[in-house]
């Protein structure tokens, strides 16, 4: 008998109104959550993906089954913002754009030199070797001057030696 009354009791709190309040107030708390994992995919794909359709497409993904199309679209979507990407191609052309010029500067004390100076205007420092003929300037590992076809005597091969001459001294008006 107490069974039954149990089971009355509980047949009875599930056709109560309490009952009907927690029920839907877990409804609307599970369709909220699905709503803004739903919101979640939308805005995340967007920052990904630079296709619009690609982006609804993710979007639905991540809303028609319930909660499983979220871990589906994690698992598929691109591992990196489309911001990053772009920072990361800035950071690539800087990088090639300063190696492009790491050759313009002295050795020694940094100063910004062009690609035919022998010698650095400010240290003084030796840079390029010249040609024995044409006194153009030579790179190191050339075995003939391209400019006079004169062949470059190995001996002559020493640079960069970068080697600090003393400045001149200049002389004072008297």
């Amino acid at each position: 008998m107490a069974h039954d009354q149990l089971i009355a009791s509980t047949f009875g709190f599930f056709s109560s109104g309490t009952w009907t309040i927690v029920r839907n107030v877990a409804v609307l708390l599970v369709l909220v959550f699905w709503i803004a994992i739903a919101v979640w995919v939308y805005k995340d794909a967007r920052r990904r993906i630079e296709d619009p359709w690609l982006v609804v497409m993710a979007t639905l993904i991540g809303l028609i089954p319930p909660f499983i199309g979220a871990l589906v679209y994690l698992l598929l979507r691109p591992p990196e913002y489309l911001e990053e990407a772009r920072e990361r191609e800035l950071e690539i052309r800087a990088m090639e754009d300063r190696l492009a010029t790491r050759n313009l500067h002295c050795p020694v004390c940094r100063a910004q030199v062009e690609a035919n100076f022998l010698v650095c205007p400010v240290c003084t420092t030796k840079l390029k070797q010249a040609c024995v003929n044409c006194k153009a300037p030579l790179e190191a590992l050339w075995q003939v001057c391209p400019y006079c076809e004169t062949p470059v005597e190995p001996s002559a091969v020493e640079f960069p030696t970068f080697e600090v001459r003393p400045p001149r001294r200049r002389r004072r008006a008297e």
